[in-house]
């Protein structure tokens, strides 16, 4: 009995060894993975919550429950190189100052939301990308020919978006202006329009967007001359290195197989901008 014991006790050791190693190593390497890991998350389940900004046109806007715009079809794009189809995908409204708590936090698995990569963000998570490179510019009223650039704000009042990349450059590089903060930046519009600010910065792609959507018709311009550069990065877990390494992989087939083209050409592109090239030498090196 002893012996037949013994054995038995090897046998659950050997049995637990084998699930550990199937497991992965939680960050969805493994055949079986982690739900902390977008690869893992994929696999077992065939679905992702994927965050995205709402409420810009072109890029991210919600309508109703459907979202739509450039950020929405690189979603999809990614999605489905993880083997998920448009049904599996959540659709997540996520906001400047809370996108990296998203991703901690798993609220979501991803981020696909004009999320600039930047040192201070990379301490928090892991960045794929840029799949995106823009910079950031003033919308200003359409008969506005006072502010012709970030230095002609000293006195101006310039919203922006709490915890936004440009908000953050207005105090360190133009402290003069005077900055008026909300949680998103649709928030500033009304105010530009009914003059209770001068400006409203971020991405010039962002502003380019509101500028044309109806209610907003000839009313604002964009400045036009950006100063600085914003790459646009997939957000996801710190540890999620391997997640990070694939969905680089699946950024790189899209430039080559035309898909990423059609995302801008179904979106962005009807404003008759060209699309641009996705530089793939550039694409993050996934730092653990």
């Amino acid at each position: 009995m002893r012996i037949t014991r013994v054995a038995a006790m090897a046998a659950v050791a050997a049995l637990s060894f084998t699930v550990a190693a199937c497991g992965g190593d939680g960050n969805g390497t493994g055949s079986g993975g982690s739900a902390s890991g977008i690869i893992g998350k994929a696999e077992s389940s065939k679905k992702l919550v994927i965050g995205v900004k709402s409420d810009q046109p072109g890029l991210g806007l919600q309508t109703g429950s459907a979202y739509e715009g450039f950020d929405i079809e690189i979603g999809k794009i990614i999605a489905k190189g993880l083997g998920v189809e448009e049904s599996g995908i959540e659709w997540k409204t996520t906001t400047t100052p809370n996108r990296e708590s998203f991703i901690q936090q798993g609220t979501v698995d991803l981020v696909v939301a004009t999320y600039s990569i930047t040192d201070e963000r990379k301490q928090k998570v892991n960045f794929a990308g840029p799949y995106y490179i823009t910079g950031q510019d003033l919308l200003v009223k359409a008969d506005n020919t006072a502010i012709t650039g970030p230095e002609a704000l000293e006195g101006k009042t310039v919203c922006s978006a709490s915890g936004s990349t440009p908000a953050k450059r207005i105090q360190t590089d133009y402290p003069k202006a005077k900055l008026q903060q909300f949680d998103a930046y649709t928030k500033c519009l009304p105010l530009l329009e009914n003059g209770q600010v001068d400006a409203v910065t971020t991405d010039d792609i962002i502003l380019a967007g509101y500028a044309s959507q109806d209610q907003y018709a000839g009313k604002f311009k964009v400045v036009g001359k950006p100063f600085s550069s914003e790459p646009y990065g997939i957000g996801l877990k710190k540890e999620d290195v391997e997640g990070c390494k694939k969905v680089n992989e699946i950024l790189t087939a899209a430039a080559a197989d035309g898909s990423y083209k059609a995302a801008w050409d179904k979106t962005l592109g009807k404003s008759g901008t060209p699309a641009p090239t996705l530089d793939t030498s550039k694409l993050t090196n996934c730092p653990a």
